[in-house]
């Protein structure tokens, strides 16, 4: 038996993954467990939970695949004498490579913690961006496509573009074809201005990409040009405007040129105005320009017809949209776990794949991976103010009796989600035919701001009824152009840009949501609901029983089907 164990550890979106015989057999994000979101912890509890579930002690593991390489850190040394040469960088210089040199050091040392916790392994580091290519290209099923990883940073990669091939089923092998090295960073200028506008980097940048559709991106257009130079090669960042990073906590991400010309840094309790709306809408503009130049040279440097798309800024729904509207690949993939987490998983497939000739399974469309509670052990004495009881009718058609009456409604069934998108096991669910869900949704379950949107939930069979996106969408990950028949029937998911985030659904992908959907349909004629993540705003989506419960008791959910339980206040 050959048991490897992926890792992302010490850095945001800790994970952990197994893969066994070369089976991957589960993988979780720490925060699904710690409910802790983001966390940077080492993934004790999703590490626990995996060799629980696989009867495995630490012993038992043969390889540690870790999503970092420390050495590559210190390839932006040599970068120094340059950024001293340039006035508008020179401040930066030495800082800069004293932020990567102890970051290589520290990553040194964190190898070292991780092969104390395994006596029989084998720490084995990963470049990051192979961790990202290697799971994006073999969850997809292709057997040979472009992959272009677009993220903030991994060591100093930004962005690269590689070609995925399997000379035989379950062997992914990939070669990297270009690199953008940092300072040129479309994951930090998002990040960067995500902060200016007042919420969370690394959290809420999916927030300003919602503010984006609300802007006059002309306002601000001519500077985000010179902020983001399309080239050749790729793009660079203009550093009078984004000084480069130096990995030290507090430094400044916008130059004061940058605040000059477009408006003072918003707190978050300060009122959204028609500036930040511009300066989101242009920013959304250009990082969507870069991303199509980008799969353009993905295309050409390649020559295949398919693409899979990893790293951070695969996130960006409206951008992988974009890709697929101007029909530069036939198809386009996105994991459901593109950000560092879903490195945990790629980690792991690139060790076991140079480890053991035993083929790769598991991986291709696996999106329900972490645990489950079939038989949820809650104690309902210590919580008095709910009232259970056990269904012994058909799930799928009583909860979509209830979400046809209007009710909101969370979901907790089967194994946890993989990724940032909640796609039936642990979701809240609720009609877009109910006058004025997206305000209730917002203001009385999720907590967040008015202006952001809910994404739709179609069974794949009906999905073109209602969405131009001419291919499947499982995992939420790509935004949809709408037929006149949405705009008509359901305007409530259409966001302000005139697309929808849509998630496809097959029988086989998720049973109990394609029956709800086509009962719902029954009862309403539109076979469309309104799925968006079990948790309210700050808090990761809800792992555990207990987690489900909390949301449905602090927020302004209706009830709550856990497993075969009804539970509502």
């Amino acid at each position: 038996m050959s048991a490897v164990l992926g890792l992302c550890s010490y850095t945001h979106d800790s994970a952990a993954a197994l893969i066994v015989d070369g089976r991957l057999f589960g993988f979780v994000e720490e925060e699904r467990l710690s409910q802790v979101k983001h966390t940077e912890a080492y993934p004790e509890r999703a590490v626990a939970w995996l060799l629980e579930e696989a009867n495995l002690r630490p012993k038992d593991i043969d390889a540690v695949a870790y999503n970092f390489s420390a050495n590559q850190y210190l390839r932006a040394v040599p970068r120094t004498p340059a950024l001293l040469l340039s006035a508008e960088t020179r401040h930066r210089a030495l800082p800069r490579a004293l932020g990567f040199t102890t970051v290589a050091l520290r990553t040194m040392a964190r190898r070292q913690v991780l092969a104390g916790k395994f006596p029989r392994a084998r720490v084995r580091p990963l470049v990051h961006h192979r961790a990202h290519q290697t799971y994006a290209f073999a969850a997809s099923g292709f057997d040979e496509s472009a992959v272009l990883v677009v993220d903030s940073l991994g060591e100093i990669q930004t962005t690269t573009i590689a070609h995925g091939r399997q000379p035989k089923p379950g062997h992914p092998a990939l070669r990297t074809l270009h690199a953008v090295d940092d300072p040129a960073s479309l994951g930090y200028v998002y990040g960067a201005v995500t902060m200016h506008l007042g919420w969370r980097r690394g959290d809420e940048e999916g927030t300003v990409m919602a503010l984006a559709a609300l802007g006059d991106p002309a306002r601000f257009s001519p500077l985000f040009a010179r902020a983001i130079r399309l080239t050749p090669d790729g793009f660079v960042v203009a550093p009078e405007l984004f000084p480069p990073r130096t990995l030290q906590r507090g430094a400044a991400r916008v130059t004061p040129r940058f605040i000059a010309e477009t408006c003072p840094p918003r707190r978050p309790d300060e009122p959204v105005e028609q500036v930040h709306r511009d300066l989101a809408a242009a920013l959304q503009e250009r990082t969507e320009a870069a991303l199509l130049h980008l799969a353009r040279k993905a295309r050409k440097v390649t020559g295949s017809s398919r693409l899979c798309v990893g790293g951070g800024v695969a996130a960006n729904c409206v951008g992988i949209g974009r890709i697929v509207d101007e029909g530069i690949f036939d198809e386009v993939f996105v994991p459901p776990a593109p950000g560092d987490s879903g490195t945990a998983i790629g980690a792991a497939a690139a060790v076991h794949t140079s480890l053991s000739p035993q083929p790769l399974t598991g991986i291709e469309g696996a999106c329900y991976l972490g645990p489950s509670w079939r038989s949820p052990a809650v104690s309902w004495a210590s919580r008095p103010n709910l009232r259970v009881k056990r269904l012994d009718t058909d799930r799928a058609e009583f909860l979509a009796d209830r979400l046809a009456e209007g009710q909101i409604v969370g979901l907790f069934q089967g194994p946890v989600e993989a990724g940032p998108r909640a796609l039936g096991n642990r979701s809240i669910l609720a009609s877009p035919l109910s006058e004025g869900v997206v305000d209730r949704l917002n203001a009385t379950v999720k907590f967040r701001e008015p202006f952001r949107p809910f994404a739709p939930v179609v069974p794949e069979e009906r999905a073109a009824e209602y969405f131009t996106l001419g291919q499947p969408a499982p995992f939420m990950s790509m935004a949809s152009q709408v037929t006149a028949k949405t705009r008509t029937r359901i305007p409530a998911i259409v966001h302000a840009n005139g697309t929808a985030r849509v998630q496809t659904v097959r029988p086989d992908q998720n049973p109990l949501l394609h029956s709800v959907l086509n009962t719902f349909a029954q009862r309403t004629g539109v076979p469309v609901l309104i799925n968006t993540s079990l948790n309210v705003k700050g808090k990761p989506i809800c792992g555990t029983p207990d987690m489900a419960l909390d949301c449905l008791t602090n927020s302004g959910l209706d009830a709550l089907l856990l497993e075969d339980w009804w539970v509502t206040k």
